[in-house]
């Protein structure tokens, strides 16, 4: 692109990624072989007041009829070509100077907008970490070879990337997790080996039962330190996974999100990793978001063989029963969650008994406290009456029995239980979900 086509050029590729995606050919198209037309060079304009300049009489000698049969088949760069429909049938020889003239203006013009997108990017390659400490590539599709001169298939407005990626020096195996403010350093960089020894130890420091917020920040500092090297492979998926699990664990759904983001481009790329554990957290963090539309377009662009797998078909269940309101079924499912599913089944799992609670309190006059602590997967007694209380719906009809014979009044409570669903339950804000 260049400052007198980007408009055009920006307009067209939105169309063409929004054809795309409406077709469902997003995965499919071979991107790298799409040409934009805007981008194509454009031949002068020619004048109206020149296409009105013709002979008036036919030439009669056959020097004169050589003549116009040349001046038909010369186009604007000065090469024989066909003339299209809107073309003179013959011009004069100022007309014909004057063309020539048109088309070493506009090859001037080109040529002067490709060299200060040259100077450009030469100008701005401090900022992408040119100089010692970064690995570079002489042969790279995107850069000017040993003599200067331009690699047939470069593009100017692109940034070699290869040739600014830093290679890490610092042999520190545990560092914490500091936002670059500046452009990052050799010496303050983990190389590939190093990263490796951190992973190894933050595992050990977890099973240790070491401090959540420290072993956070630790794999921030690694993450950060793989994707300024650019390291995609499966030593990458393992880093996004462990760090994915050990939020769940500790409740941190922003940590957890950023990470399920970073994993969904991962294993697009086809590096292998737990794709079907972690296709079953998505559809299930979906269901916490209420993300309705979402989930059904996710979950039909699932293959086969991962609805196939016990984790997948275990969320698919979960959002099966929590369409048709069965609470039933939710709540076994929930006591049988396999993996760390149950970790994002208790964001939402309040909400359902709630929404069960709903349903029960308005088909019952009176129900058995115990029943409830059943049917609504409590561990005890007393946590199903501190759930209760806590929400203001705790009316029993023998409130000075013993837990195992209270009664929950429903006609008293049902009213009640809808007004909190309502204030607490109806909407759902997720920090740093995808």
């Amino acid at each position: 692109m260049t400052d007198a086509n980007r408009a055009e050029a920006q307009a067209e590729l939105k169309k063409v990624i929004s054809d795309a995606f409406t077709s469902q050919t997003l995965w499919t198209t071979d991107w790298a072989a799409v040409q934009l037309q805007s981008l194509l060079p454009k031949p002068p304009l020619v004048l109206n007041h020149l296409k009105r300049k013709t002979t008036e009489q036919a030439p009669t000698s056959k020097k004169a009829k050589k003549a116009q049969k040349l001046s038909q088949n010369v186009g604007p760069y000065g090469s024989n070509t066909t003339s299209s429909a809107s073309a003179p049938s013959v011009f004069d020889s100022n007309d014909q100077a004057a063309l020539n003239r048109r088309a070493e203006r506009f090859h001037r013009e080109h040529e002067l907008e490709r060299m200060k997108a040259l100077k450009a990017n030469s100008q701005n390659a401090h900022l992408f970490g040119a100089g010692k400490g970064f690995a570079s590539r002489s042969a790279s599709p995107y850069s000017l070879d040993a003599t200067g001169a331009d690699d047939p298939e470069a593009d100017p407005n692109v940034i070699d990337w290869d040739r600014h990626t830093i290679v890490g020096t610092s042999t520190e195996i545990l560092k914490d997790y500091l936002r670059l403010t500046t452009e990052p350093k050799p010496e303050q960089i983990r190389p590939y080996h190093i990263l490796q020894q951190t992973l190894l130890e933050l595992k050990k420091r977890w099973r240790e039962k070491c401090s959540y917020n420290w072993i956070c920040s630790q794999f921030k500092s690694l993450r950060q330190d793989l994707t300024i090297q650019r390291i995609k492979n499966e030593f990458t998926v393992q880093v996004y996974e462990q760090h994915a699990r050990m939020a769940l664990e500790s409740g941190d759904l922003v940590e957890y999100n950023q990470c399920q983001a970073a994993l969904k481009g991962l294993y697009e790329l086809g590096i292998p990793g737990r794709v079907e554990e972690f296709t079953a957290y998505r559809i299930l963090m979906l269901l916490h978001g209420l993300n309705r539309s979402e989930l059904n377009l996710y979950v039909g662009q699932l293959t086969p063989r991962q609805k196939a797998t016990s984790t997948v078909q275990h969320a698919l269940s979960v959002s099966r029963a929590i369409s048709m309101g069965n609470y039933h079924s939710l709540l076994l499912l929930y006591d049988n969650a396999p993996n760390m599913g149950v970790y994002i089944m208790d964001h939402f799992i309040a909400r359902e008994r709630f929404k069960a609670l709903m349903t029960i309190t308005k088909a019952y006059h009176t129900i058995p406290l115990a029943f409830l602590k059943s049917e609504l997967a409590f561990e005890a007694l007393d946590d199903a009456r501190v759930f209760l209380e806590k929400h203001n719906v705790g009316s029993f009809t023998n409130p000075n029995e013993p837990d195992n014979v209270k009664n929950l009044d429903c006609r008293a409570v049902h009213g009640r239980v809808k007004e909190v669903f309502e204030e607490k339950y109806r909407k759902v804000g997720i920090k740093g979900a995808i």
